[in-house]
C-alpha cells in the first residue's frame, strides 16, 4: 500500500509548502485567520492554513483544540465569528448547492439507519446523489460486499465506519472531511482503509483528516498542523514538523537507578516516563549539528554505565516521533508556528 511521508502515493516528493499563512494556488480548501467564540470563550484562534487537490492535510490536537469546530466551519454547520472560510473560493456557510455535490464528510456520529440492509443503505445514498459512483464499486472498495445483505444494526462498529465511508465517497467528492474516519477497525481494515484515502488522493480529491491515531497522519499526510488551546502550533511538512525536535536517547531505568541519578549529557535533556508498564528514561538531543551531539551523548551515557556498572535494557537511539512533537505541544513546550 501507499505511505505518504511527505511524498505522494508514487513515492515522489511533495511540493514545497508555502510560507505561514500564504495563500496556495489553486487551493481546494482555504482557512485564512479563523476564530469561533462561544461567548466570551474562544474555541477557535486565528487558524490559518490550506489544502489543495490532491493533498492530505491532517488537523491534529489535544481534546478541545478546537479542531471539530474548524471542521464544522468548513462544512457549512456555523458562520465563522472572525475571519475566512472558503471551499473552492466560496463561503461554505450554508452549504449552497454550489458546493454541495462537491464535498462531503464522514463524521464522527454516523447517521445510518439501523434497520437497513448495506446494499440499502447504498442505493438510498445513490438514489439521493447527483452522479454516484457504482453500487458494486463502493462495495468493492470498503470491502464490505460480503456485508451486502447484513442489517447495519448487525455491523460491527469498524464495518460501520467503513460504510460511513462509502457513503462518503459515493458522490465522488472533490473535498472530503474525514473525522476519526478509522475509530473501531482493526490494525489491518484500518490499513486497508488508508489505501481507499490514498486512492482519492490519487484522484485529485482534497481530504482533511483529523485523527487521534499518529502514525495514520504519518502515513497519509502531506502536511499536517497540531493544535492546542484553539492555535496551531506547529504545523508544516512531517519531515519539517520532526526536524527542529532532535534525537532521542532512551533506556529502561533500572530499579537501582533513581531519576537524581542520572547522568547530565552534553546537549541533552533528560527525563524520566513509563513505557510498557517500565520506568523509561529518555534524553532529547536538540540544536544545531544533532547528529555529532547525540553521537557525544551517547558515548557519555555509557561511559557513566560502565562506571557505576548499570545495564541500559533495550537503548535505543531515535530520530524524534511525531508522538513526541505532540507530547510536547500538549505540554505547552512548543512555540506557536502559524501554517
Amino acid at each position: 500500500m501507499s505511505t505518504r511521508q511527505g511524498t505522494d502515493p508514487r513515492g515522489e516528493a511533495a511540493d514545497p509548502t508555502p510560507a505561514p499563512g500564504a495563500a496556495r494556488s489553486g487551493a481546494a480548501i482555504e482557512v485564512r485567520d479563523l476564530r469561533q467564540r462561544y461567548g466570551d470563550f474562544e474555541a477557535v484562534r486565528g487558524v490559518s492554513f490550506d489544502v489543495a487537490p490532491g493533498e492530505l492535510f491532517a488537523l491534529l490536537g489535544t481534546n478541545g483544540a478546537g479542531k471539530t469546530t474548524t471542521i464544522e466551519t468548513l462544512e457549512g454547520f456555523r458562520r465563522p465569528s472572525g475571519g475566512a472560510v472558503r471551499i473552492f473560493g466560496t463561503d461554505p456557510y450554508g452549504r449552497p448547492a454550489g458546493l454541495r455535490d462537491r464535498m462531503n464528510a464522514v463524521l464522527q456520529q454516523s447517521g445510518l439507519l439501523d434497520d437497513l440492509t448495506v446494499a440499502e443503505t447504498i442505493d438510498l445514498a445513490r438514489a439521493l446523489a447527483a452522479a454516484p459512483r457504482g453500487h458494486r464499486e463502493v462495495l468493492d472498495r470498503v470491502e464490505l460486499a460480503d456485508k451486502s445483505d447484513v442489517a447495519v444494526r448487525a455491523l460491527s462498529g469498524g464495518q460501520k465506519r467503513r460504510l460511513d465511508l462509502g457513503l462518503a465517497i459515493l458522490t465522488r467528492p472533490e473535498v472530503l472531511f474525514l473525522d476519526e474516519p478509522t475509530s473501531g477497525m482493526d490494525p489491518e481494515m484500518r490499513r486497508a482503509t488508508w489505501q481507499v484515502i490514498a486512492d482519492l488522493i490519487d484522484e485529485g480529491v482534497a481530504v482533511l483528516l483529523t485523527t487521534h491515531y499518529l502514525e495514520e497522519a504519518e502515513r497519509l499526510a502531506d502536511r499536517l498542523a497540531i493544535m492546542h488551546r484553539g492555535e496551531i502550533r506547529v504545523a508544516g511538512a512531517l519531515s519539517e514538523v520532526l526536524g527542529g525536535w532532535g534525537d532521542r536517547i532512551g533506556f529502561r531505568l533500572p530499579p537501582s537507578v533513581r531519576s537524581a541519578d542520572l547522568p547530565s549529557l552534553s546537549g541533552a535533556v533528560a527525563a524520566v516516563g513509563v513505557r510498557g508498564g517500565e520506568p523509561w528514561a529518555s534524553y532529547a538531543v536538540t540544536g544545531s549539528d544533532t547528529d555529532h551531539r547525540a553521537h557525544t551523548a551517547v558515548a557519555e551515557l555509557l561511559r557513566w554505565a560502565h562506571l557505576h556498572q548499570v545495564a541500559l535494557g533495550g537503548l535505543e537511539v531515535r530520530t524524534a516521533s511525531l508522538e513526541d512533537v505532540f507530547l510536547r505541544v500538549a505540554d505547552g513546550a512548543a512555540d506557536l508556528v502559524g501554517d
